[in-house]
């Protein structure tokens, strides 16, 4: 029985909150489709099969993550900026952990529209490692760098990899100063 009112938001919704409870692989047709009430056929009218879903959900993703960080970085500059976008970032990734997952991968570059939501993000990303007086390619290599000390500790801590009795919260600290005073280096 097809289920009144199901768009496609309504789609991609259910795929995001599968994939943050059961982890992005879970995402299929099947298990949204049985999750909405309906058979996987009808998800056709709002999705282009699951690769189509899966774009959805990184653009979906993407889109909430920018948003984060920039609300993280309103109003503030340099370290401050940055550690407070470093800590939504990893909020972001607790909390939503199949949504981050939708978002570590690059676009394609014919891609448009995923190009555009991923620049967004690392536009943003850029203009707090400003504050430092990086630019252009220099800038990018800092935010690569940023990226992956960031996803490094948010992956190890996502699969229980930190098994000493230590504080999380503290070794994150300790990473994002480690990070600070090596962009104050240049």
């Amino acid at each position: 029985m097809p289920r009144l009112g199901l768009d496609t938001a309504w789609v991609v919704r259910e795929a995001a909150q599968i994939a943050d409870a059961d982890g992005l692989a879970e995402v299929t047709l099947a298990r949204v489709a049985q999750s909405l009430g309906v058979r996987a056929p009808s998800l056709y009218n709002h999705v282009d099969g699951l690769p189509g879903m899966l774009r959805l959900l990184t653009l979906l993703s993407l889109g909430e993550l920018t948003d984060v960080l920039r609300d993280a970085a309103v109003g503030r500059s340099g370290a401050d900026a940055l550690r407070s976008v470093a800590r939504a970032y990893r909020a972001y990734a607790q909390e939503h952990p199949g949504r981050y997952a939708a978002t570590i991968r690059a676009p394609a570059p014919d891609d448009a529209e995923l190009v555009g939501a991923s620049l967004r993000a690392v536009e943003l990303l850029v203009a707090v490692l400003g504050a430092w007086g990086f630019a252009g390619d220099e800038a990018l290599h800092r935010v690569r760098v940023v990226r992956s000390a960031l996803h490094g500790f948010i992956s190890i801590e996502a699969e229980g990899g930190f098994g000493l009795a230590l504080s999380l919260d503290d070794s994150f600290e300790l990473m994002l100063q480690t990070v600070i005073a090596g962009l104050e280096q240049g």
